[in-house]
């Protein structure tokens, strides 16, 4: 077997712990994105239906549909012998999400 250091071509991927951990995280930020969702529906629910209310629902689904996809994707990939990098675009959707899960979730607070 050669080596990417060998000068023999590039090396096969070491299919350790590091793809599972990485899938794991994805999951976990998918989790904590649904049950932020989730709360700002109930949020809105609870204290009636307003204009307000449903238009923030739809920009929590909105958003969790984003986040899902972006993270579907990413586990997928990381399946593969040579996963490719996460996108640039990709990169800023979850991070556009991620900041807008943390809004959604101060505003569930308040």
């Amino acid at each position: 077997m050669t080596g990417a250091g060998d000068g023999g071509g590039p090396a096969l991927r070491d299919p350790g712990l590091q793809p599972e951990r990485t899938r794991l995280a994805w999951r976990r930020t998918t989790l904590s994105c649904t049950v932020t969702a989730v709360l700002a529906g109930k949020q809105a629910i609870h204290e009636g239906v307003t204009a307000t209310g449903l238009l923030a629902v739809g920009l929590s689904a909105l958003v969790w549909i984003g986040f899902l996809a972006v993270a579907h994707r990413r586990i997928q990939s990381l399946g593969a012998a040579r996963p490719r990098q996460l996108s640039l675009r990709s990169a800023w959707l979850a991070a556009l999400c991620t900041i807008a899960f943390a809004g959604f979730g101060v505003a569930v607070l308040l």
